[in-house]
Formats: C-alpha cells, sequence, structure tokens
C-alpha cells in the first residue's frame, strides 16, 4: 500500500475483532516504529506488548470505570462528537477481548550529559505513529490513546516498569470489525503559512 493511501486511510479503530494477530505482524508493527527519527539517532524506546488474557483483564477493569466516570461531564460539541467518545469506551470495556495492548515508552536519557524530558516525546510519538502507520498498511486496526493516564501508578505495578519510564501512548490493535475511512482533516491552505506567519 502507497504510505499517503495508509495515511489517508489511518482512521482510529476503537472497535476491534478479538481474533489473533500474529506475532510476526506484531513484531513487523514495531520494526516499523524504530524506523523512526529519534534525537541525536539515540533510539531510548520500549515497547511492552500484552497480550496475556488476565492483564488484559486487569487493564480493563482498572480503566472501564474511571473513563466512564470522566466522560459523564465531557461536552460533545466541536471536535469531540459522541460517537467519538462512544467509540472510545466501548474500548475501553473491551480492552480484555482486544488481541494486544502496546504501550510506547522511554526514559529521559538524551541528551546523554544533560537529559531533558522533552526529548522522550521527540523519540516516542514519530515511533507510535510509524507503529499505527505500519499497521493500517497491513490491515489492522489502531487508535491513539492516553487510557494509561488514569492508571499510571498500578500500570507500573502490573507491567513491572520501572518509575523513570515515561508512557508515550497506549495502542489497542487487531483486525477493524469496520471498514476504513478516509481521516477527516483540515485543508492544507488553512494551515500552511508561506514564508511568514499570515492569517
Amino acid at each position: 500500500m502507497d504510505v499517503i493511501e495508509a495515511m489517508e486511510t489511518c482512521s482510529a479503530a476503537r472497535y476491534l475483532r478479538p481474533d489473533p494477530v500474529p506475532q510476526d505482524l506484531i513484531e513487523r508493527v514495531i520494526y516499523a516504529a524504530t524506523r523512526a527519527s529519534s534525537p541525536g539517532n539515540s533510539q531510548e524506546w520500549d515497547f511492552i506488548v500484552v497480550r496475556n488474557p488476565e492483564a488484559k483483564r486487569k487493564i480493563r477493569d482498572l480503566l472501564a470505570p474511571r473513563f466512564k466516570a470522566m466522560g459523564v461531564g465531557v461536552s460533545t460539541t466541536g471536535r469531540i462528537t459522541s460517537r467519538m467518545i462512544a467509540g472510545a469506551m466501548h474500548l475501553a470495556e473491551t480492552l480484555n477481548e482486544v488481541p494486544a495492548i502496546i504501550f510506547v515508552c522511554g526514559p529521559v536519557a538524551y541528551p546523554p550529559n544533560a537529559p531533558m524530558e522533552q526529548f522522550v516525546w521527540s523519540a516516542l510519538y514519530p515511533a507510535a505513529q510509524n507503529l499505527i502507520v505500519a499497521a493500517r498498511s497491513l490491515g489492522l486496526g489502531t487508535t491513539f490513546t492516553t487510557f494509561h493516564m488514569f492508571m499510571e501508578s498500578e500500570l507500573r505495578d502490573l507491567l513491572g516498569i520501572p518509575k523513570e519510564i515515561k508512557f508515550g501512548v497506549m495502542i489497542p490493535i487487531g483486525w477493524p470489525q469496520n471498514d476504513f475511512v478516509k481521516v477527516k482533516r483540515k485543508p492544507i491552505a488553512s494551515v500552511i503559512h508561506w514564508d511568514k506567519w499570515s492569517d
């Protein structure tokens, strides 16, 4: 699949089938993630792939009630739609059924002589983006989530993640229940500024 086609049809897949994803495909998307740029080619990233049914159930049990409580007062106007919230709630409640959950993580380690936190994100987010585009090219569904923020301390205990490791993104991965669609984005004319800032 052409990379631009993969990007423009990399829609959030919040409804995933429970069918297993072969390990070699998971390794392939993580391989793609590690082709991303990183500060000084530091490559300070780690990928925790949770496939164990009991671990996934515990993550679901931690997340679902907290996410539901948070969502009660969320406005559904503007860019946050009721459909998006419903999809996120469905995903939270069915995390135990998805084939795998990938956590993209890494330490504060760059530059080596004076590590700064902002460099963590400039490594983890490009890697995560590569991962979801590669998954789309293979017919796999994913979505970026920040679900880890609801249960970070518990996740550290459950998955044995050291306190110095930062969570970047939590990405459920599986075969999508629905067809991929083109993502909706602003026209590029509204975001390009040629040579200087302009209104």
